[in-house]
């Protein structure tokens, strides 16, 4: 398999070497849930991480499953929504083979996408629409993480993984997805690169 192992994850967990993580939630997910744009419904997580989405989901009433294959994120989810006293299913699981029971309302991708060598983008990108339900939507934050030796030579650097906006029009595209217009939310994240935040809807 290309890219990044569960080895390699729980090895960054273990270390503490998350430079990724906010120590918070999202600033996308937070306007989107206070603007009411994304109500409490049955939505999933994939590559949950430290669990800051999950448990903020969790606290506003919604119906959460995180998911993630490194043992160390699923067990620092699991605890921060104990020291919280909120309750979401956490699975470890494979991104690209795990089948949900039913189907979810949503999906929040956040940084499980950047995190998956583009060789299983396809993969992925049929897996989650698979998971959702007609009309569902899928809230992302699309990492843009440019790197010279990529726009010059052509090299496949990542984690993360530069999610180019116009290969993701092309990951997920038309009819199967419907897309807003842009501009697109652009936040800012702490290594130094920016998200794009959309909601896309699957047909």
């Amino acid at each position: 398999m290309a890219g990044p192992t569960t080895e390699f994850w729980q090895e960054r967990f273990e270390k503490k070497e998350t430079r990724w993580d906010r120590g918070a939630p999202n600033p996308q997910l937070l306007a989107w849930l206070d603007s009411g744009a994304l109500q409490p419904c049955r939505i999933a997580v994939p590559g949950c991480g430290g669990g800051w989405e999950v448990a903020e989901l969790a606290r506003r009433g919604f119906d959460v499953t995180g998911l993630d294959y490194t043992p160390a994120a699923v067990a620092k989810t699991r605890a921060l929504l104990d020291t919280q006293s909120l309750k979401a299913e956490v699975v470890q699981a494979d991104v690209l083979s795990y089948q949900p029971g039913q189907v979810f309302d949503a999906v929040y991708e956040q940084t499980c996408l950047c995190a998956i060598h583009p060789d299983h983008w396809l993969q992925y990108a049929r897996q989650l629409r698979q998971w959702l339900k007609p009309e569902g939507s899928l809230w992302v934050l699309f990492m843009q993480a440019i790197r010279p030796a990529a726009s010059e030579e052509g090299l496949i650097e990542g984690p993360p993984y530069h999610c180019d906006i116009n290969a993701m029009w092309a990951l997920f595209a038309q009819p199967d997805w419907a897309w807003p217009k842009p501009p697109y939310a652009k936040v800012p994240h702490p290594v130094l690169v920016h998200e794009l935040g959309l909601r896309l809807i699957r047909r």
